[in-house]
């Protein structure tokens, strides 16, 4: 009937909703690569003209930030009592960076590290997540365990950089994208990051809730895409050959996130967990694939595609841990 107005049929808003959080993952995809890109051409531009190997930028300044999602929501989770959120968020993030992480970036090319740095990266990254193990074991988190916890991250950081050999793999730097401005660049290239990194959660979770995905899997979307940030500058890095970035950042995440996230937001409002159980197991499973990874680190010259497919499939039991 002419003039008639006939409504859009019953799922029409459902597939615009659909649409719209896809096109949100993938604007989220879009801006983790250009942020990584602009990270990782900055960090080694640093790393040059201050004359400290790429290895040491990638563990501190590049892990900090790419692990500023973790942070903020630590900092959110802790003032808002959520302190399983912000166990769990930990968690979930730590445990697919040293698995999926690892196992991805070594799929994209081989990964070496020298033993001197297993030790002690490995060792500082498994330290902290014993950290964590054990001031989780009462369920609480006190304000002066954060406190704590995050001063002995950047104690780490100071002692390393006053002592170890930063400078020993500065004349390996590749150079052909320096950049101008380069602390200018790289806080953009973060800023992307971070941005990337909540579209990508926020547009992946409001899909699988649209399309009823069951809860295991909006946590694993949830962890694969807050430790997106870290595998897409590591991935980045080892494409360009600068593999000291790519090991550094991810075992950098990992000494950062159960040390300094955890701190900062248990400093903030102390940390309650009500299923402690459930942390302290997930903590030490994440301990256990840890220990496995750095060995692997320590024992093999080179981190080639059959370690790799060993690393993602550290990854499954998480699903009964997280």
């Amino acid at each position: 009937m002419a003039g008639c107005f006939c409504p859009p049929p019953s799922g029409f808003d459902t597939s615009v909703n659909h649409l719209l959080d896809g096109a949100m993952l993938l604007c989220g995809l879009a801006a983790l690569v250009y942020g990584s890109d602009r990270a990782v051409t900055s960090a080694t531009a640093i790393a040059r003209s201050l004359g400290v190997s790429v290895f040491f930028i990638g563990v501190t300044l590049v892990a900090i930030g790419s692990s500023l999602p973790e942070i903020a929501t630590s900092i959110y989770a802790a003032a808002y009592g959520a302190g399983d959120l912000l166990v769990g968020h930990i968690v979930g993030s730590a445990t697919s960076q040293i698995t999926l992480g690892i196992g991805i970036v070594a799929l994209v090319s081989p990964l070496s590290l020298a033993r001197e740095k297993v030790r002690t990266y490995g060792g500082g990254m498994m330290a902290a997540m014993g950290a964590m193990l054990v001031v989780l074991w009462s369920g609480d988190v006190t304000r002066i365990e954060g406190v704590v916890l995050a001063l002995g991250y950047l104690g780490f950081v100071l002692v390393r950089y006053e002592h170890a050999d930063y400078r020993d793999d500065v004349t390996r730097i590749a150079d052909p994208n320096d950049v101008s401005h380069p602390l200018v660049w790289l806080a953009v290239g973060i800023g992307f990051v971070v941005a990337g990194g909540h579209l990508l959660v926020t547009g992946a979770t409001a899909l699988a809730t649209d399309l009823g995905t069951p809860d295991y899997l909006l946590g694993l979307v949830t962890g694969l895409g807050t430790t997106a940030p870290e595998i897409a500058i590591a991935a980045l890095a080892v494409y360009r050959g600068q593999s000291g970035i790519a090991v550094g950042t991810l075992f950098g995440s990992n000494i950062t996130d159960p040390l300094f996230s955890l701190g900062v937001g248990a400093a903030v409002g102390g940390v309650q967990v009500a299923h402690r159980s459930a942390a302290v197991t997930s903590v030490a499973y994440m301990l256990v694939a840890s220990a496995a990874v750095v060995a692997v680190f320590y024992h093999r010259e080179r981190v080639g595609r059959m370690d790799a497919m060993g690393c993602l499939l550290l990854y499954v039991p998480t699903f009964v841990f997280v």
